[in-house]
């Protein structure tokens, strides 16, 4: 098991936090990373999480006021949290291993409250890297992690993360690149050539934020 991918707090979301975060549900939360990270820049008075895991969730109990086990298309978490009430719900590599995750964003942009936002990062399937092996090597191998995680079921380009992040009925906020291009290496040169045309074949991830109308 990678222990960093569980561990690591995602902090290129902290730009795109709403103002006020008094409730929040981190779903795949890990063992909390991310969630602790929101909470030492807002002041969260509630905070749930959703982890597959049972080991990785054993780690997190801590630092969540509630906190659900096992798949999250089956928790009952309208149960505990009442429709508009959260503030932020954050969807961190998490969708693509649903076999649902439209119907997830709908339930999940439901229990946000006005001015609400959900954040998602998923992975890009048109990044170089992988379309260089499939069409030179032909490889569609599935690995233990990274784009072809074999846990992954769902696969996203930037037009498709951005219909799954909206398809709840939230206005988009932003969507680009979870990495940033250096100006300098090549691709940041290729990219700026290309007036920033090529991003969608540089990203590795696509971050997108999408909020609850006031």
């Amino acid at each position: 098991m990678n222990n960093s991918y569980f561990d690591t707090a995602r902090t290129e979301i902290m730009p795109w936090l709403p103002e006020r975060v008094s409730r929040l549900l981190d779903v795949g939360c890990g063992t909390g990373a991310t969630t602790a990270a929101v909470r030492k820049e807002r002041d969260v008075a509630w905070c749930g999480g959703i982890e597959y895991l049972p080991d990785v969730a054993a780690e997190a109990v801590p630092l969540f006021d509630r906190l659900w086990i096992g798949d999250a298309a089956i928790q009952p978490l309208e149960e505990t949290i009442a429709p508009a009430s959260l503030d932020l719900v954050l969807c961190l590599d998490v969708l693509e291993h649903m076999v649902d995750p439209w119907s997830m964003v709908k339930r999940f942009s439901e229990l946000l409250g006005p001015g609400g936002r959900l954040i998602v990062s998923v992975p890009n399937i048109r990044n170089y890297r992988f379309i260089w092996r499939l069409l030179t090597r032909g490889d569609f191998r599935y690995r233990d992690f990274g784009l072809l995680d074999r846990t992954h079921l769902r696969f996203f380009v930037r037009e498709t993360a951005i219909e799954l992040a909206t398809t709840g009925g939230l206005a988009l906020t932003h969507a680009g690149s979870v990495q940033s291009l250096k100006p300098y290496e090549p691709r940041g040169i290729l990219n700026a050539l290309s007036f920033g045309r090529l991003d969608t074949f540089f990203a590795k991830q696509w971050l997108i934020v999408a909020e609850k109308a006031a």
